[in-house]
């Protein structure tokens, strides 16, 4: 029913494409006790988190941070939450809005950083393709009806691309449809039920327990017994709350069919680039807010939200500033758009660069590759979020930004983080993490993470962009108080110091039993506590 229809599985991509995300729904999210339990510490509180708390406690009080800068490449962020406006980046060698190329950094008015998905008359791009939809709309005309054969060896590898993507997207396609007609089916029953039975109640709202007595006292009321179901599964307080989110959840589901889903809709012309130009860097806009900030937003607090004004939630790093680039549309992004956001980071002074998005196919990912060896060279990490999609990354390693360059060589600078969940039990790993030893480093606190979203407010998420970005804020404490650690220095600490775990757990997307510790690189879980230890040494020496 509900459970199987929307379920955090199915979900993990319908509403926000390549972006790892998943929202917590409605009383799901009082599961997590602590808003904040990613701070906590294995053995002074019982909880899986990073030990952030006893980190600053016994090894940080007292001394003087120097401020890090970190990218958030992502959908964009609210410029003016109370607890994120005092720590982003300013530009401070740009004139806001004379647009002048102030700093001759080739981007005009970017005062808190740049958006790759704006057009310069203003316009923002919101929904794109995904991938495997860019790819098949894109060779249609050439390669439909053709064999492999047709071709030279030099294109047969064009060729397998396309017939691997249309494969991928057709097989989306024909899931999102029959989801929009299991879930119309179900709204066809539960939605008269709701009716039915506030006509015979007579009250506007059936909360849980009114709906039980009707479950049990008017079975004859067709759909009754499957709502209380569905309410009493979702922990929810009543109808109206679940009917809200089989309608959102068919929304959702129907628009991408419309549009990420859609190989005739087009939605970069807004930006006004030539999308097959790799080597153009002179397009968007400085608005790195953009239209849909929640994702970005949220990623940025777990980051650094101002640990000290009493208000929210803290992020983990004390001394950071926070720059948006924003190059993730609801779809998937395009590799373009990373590599220049990559870029554009290094440029500007990143140190550290926070990327919780992905996807399936990478048909430039030659462009990324050298953004990211730009990186490299510049001495900035990269930080990237392992994907939602509960599969072995070692068995099926089709998941981009990989860990490897083309040649096959280890990206060096670049962590890949799994999500882990607060409780020492076989749901110790988030059950849609991506997971194996040799493409996933470290685990990190991923499931009900309680941080800013746009509007001033908060709320719960899980997916691995929320594991993301605690990895990310832990670099960014280690690079404040030990300045001197270069980039691959701050992933040897954060790696060496993760707390080993052999809880039994269930490997993800299966019932299988397995030991926690054969999931990633590291087998443990990220700790802050530890991974300071590590850097006092290696800045010692």
């Amino acid at each position: 029913m509900l459970s199987s229809l929307i379920s955090l599985r199915a979900m993990r991509r319908a509403a926000l494409g390549g972006v790892f995300c998943i929202t917590a729904l409605g009383a799901q999210a009082q599961l997590a006790p602590a808003q904040r339990w990613q701070h906590l510490d294995q053995q002074a509180d019982g909880v899986p988190g990073i030990s952030a708390d006893r980190a600053y406690r016994e090894l940080l009080a007292g001394r003087t941070p120097t401020p890090v800068l970190v990218a958030v490449i992502d959908s964009g962020i609210d410029s003016v939450h109370t607890d994120l406006k005092s720590i982003l980046w300013r530009n401070t060698r740009e004139i806001a809005g004379n647009g002048k190329d102030d700093d001759k950094n080739g981007y005009a008015d970017d005062v808190r950083g740049w958006s790759y998905l704006g057009g310069k008359d203003g316009r923002n791009v919101d929904v794109e393709n995904l991938e495997s939809t860019r790819i098949y709309a894109q060779g249609r005309a050439r390669y439909e009806g053709k064999k492999r054969d047709d071709f030279s060896k030099k294109e047969q590898r064009s060729f397998d691309l396309y017939e691997t993507a249309k494969t991928a997207h057709l097989q989306a396609r024909t899931e999102a449809t029959t989801t929009v007609q299991r879930i119309e089916g179900l709204l066809a029953l539960i939605g008269p039920a709701a009716d039915a039975l506030r006509q015979r109640s007579g009250s506007a709202a059936l909360d849980s327990a009114a709906l039980h007595q009707a479950a049990q006292a008017q079975p004859a009321v067709p759909g009754a017994p499957q709502l209380y179901a569905l309410v009493h599964r979702q922990q929810a307080p009543g109808a109206e709350p679940v009917l809200a989110r089989v309608r959102a959840a068919l929304a959702t589901t129907k628009s991408k069919l419309e549009t990420q889903l859609n190989p005739d809709f087009n939605g970069r012309t807004a930006v006004g680039d030539d999308p097959t130009n790799l080597k153009q860097r002179d397009y968007g806009n400085a608005d790195s807010q953009g239209p849909d900030a929640g994702h970005g937003t949220h990623c940025a607090g777990i980051i650094g939200a101002v640990r000290t004004n009493g208000v929210g939630m803290e992020g983990v790093a004390d001394a950071v500033r926070i720059m948006s680039v924003r190059a993730v549309p609801d779809g998937d992004e395009r590799d373009k758009d990373i590599a220049n956001a990559i870029r554009y980071a290094v440029d500007n002074g990143a140190q550290i660069i926070s990327m919780s998005f992905g996807k399936d196919f990478s048909p430039h990912k030659v462009a990324v590759d050298e953004a990211m060896r730009y990186a490299d060279k510049k001495g900035v990490l990269l930080v990237h979020a392992a994907g939602n999609d509960s599969r072995d990354l070692d068995a099926s390693p089709n998941n981009f930004p990989s860990n490897s360059y083309l040649d096959g060589k280890t990206i060096p600078n670049l962590i890949t983080v799994g999500a882990s969940s607060r409780f020492n039990t076989p749901d110790l790993v988030a059950g849609f993490s991506n997971y194996g030893p040799q493409h996933v480093d470290v685990f990190a606190p991923g499931v009900a993470i309680y941080s800013t979203v746009p509007g001033g407010g908060y709320d719960l998420k899980s997916g691995t962009s929320m594991a993301c970005p605690v990895v990310a804020g832990m670099a960014a404490v280690l690079k404040a108080y030990y300045p001197t650690l270069t980039a691959t220095q701050l992933k040897q600490c954060i790696l060496q110091s993760a707390v080993v775990n052999h809880t039994q757990v269930r490997k993800p997307g299966t019932k299988t039993m397995v030991d926690f510790a054969t999931l990633s690189r590291t087998g443990g879980i990220a700790n802050l506590y530890g991974a300071v230890q590590q850097a006092q040494q290696v800045a010692g020496k």
